[in-house]
């Protein structure tokens, strides 16, 4: 990640798409499925917010918008991946940019307190599943441990380096996801892919099979950690 001031991207999006929207509403669990398929693809913030804009315009001049708010962000999907890529398209040629300063944008104080919150929070839910899920219980109690160590690079003396951080939160994110699609039940996962079908059938048409294979895996990944009550810790998800 070149800019680290887009630890706050989906804030961002999502603040951009209620002014559009005007209103403010609650990102659907779908549009936030989308916010992180775009996120994962290296779109950036500029070009997601630029396609919104394109979006919303090409809406509000459809007969299908007359008089209508645009309400889901699976609209938007392709006028921000040409965003993205017209955006990519110009960089190629341009000077690289130097590392974005990165001592400013967390204090160690902050980055302390992420930490032990989201431990806390994957240590409760491993309490919950003791019962009824011990084997995911044990996974989970590991990654909270895990978590816990990475106090290590906290407290060391010096500028903390955060694409390390980040690097060692998004792991540990990755073995959440792991563990909840291992462990979640045949119901469970049926349920959710029912969810997900049923809400992204109006926009199966428009969008092209890769873009829904994201969606669709980053929607199960959220239904599956919501339903545990699980958090992401990666900075992206910093509050």
């Amino acid at each position: 990640m070149e800019d680290w001031n887009y630890f706050n991207y989906f804030t961002e999006i999502e603040e951009y798409f209620w002014k559009r929207r005007g209103a403010h509403l609650l990102v659907s669990p779908l549009d936030w499925a989308i916010m992180e398929t775009w996120q994962k693809a290296g779109v950036p913030l500029e070009a997601a917010l630029k396609g919104i804009d394109r979006a919303f315009e090409c809406y509000q001049r459809s007969r299908r918008g007359a008089g209508k708010t645009l309400k889901n962000l699976a609209y938007c999907t392709d006028a921000v991946l040409e965003a993205a890529e017209e955006s990519h398209e110009a960089a190629a040629g341009a000077a690289p940019k130097g590392k974005a300063a990165t001592a400013d944008i967390f204090s160690r104080e902050e980055l302390c307190a992420h930490v032990q919150k989201k431990t806390g929070q994957i240590a409760k839910a491993a309490q919950r599943c003791k019962k009824c899920q011990p084997e995911l219980a044990a996974v989970l109690e590991n990654v909270s441990e895990t978590l816990a160590g990475v106090h290590v690079v906290l407290d060391a003396p010096g500028n903390i380096d955060l694409e390390d951080l980040e690097r060692r939160l998004t792991i540990i994110d990755d073995k959440l996801h792991a563990a909840v699609l291992t462990h979640a039940s045949e119901e469970l996962m049926l349920k959710a892919r029912r969810e997900v079908d049923s809400q992204l059938a109006a926009y199966r048409r428009k969008m092209k099979a890769a873009q829904l294979g994201m969606v669709e895996r980053q929607y199960l990944q959220k239904r599956l950690l919501d339903e545990y009550l699980l958090p992401r810790v990666s900075l992206y998800y910093f509050s």
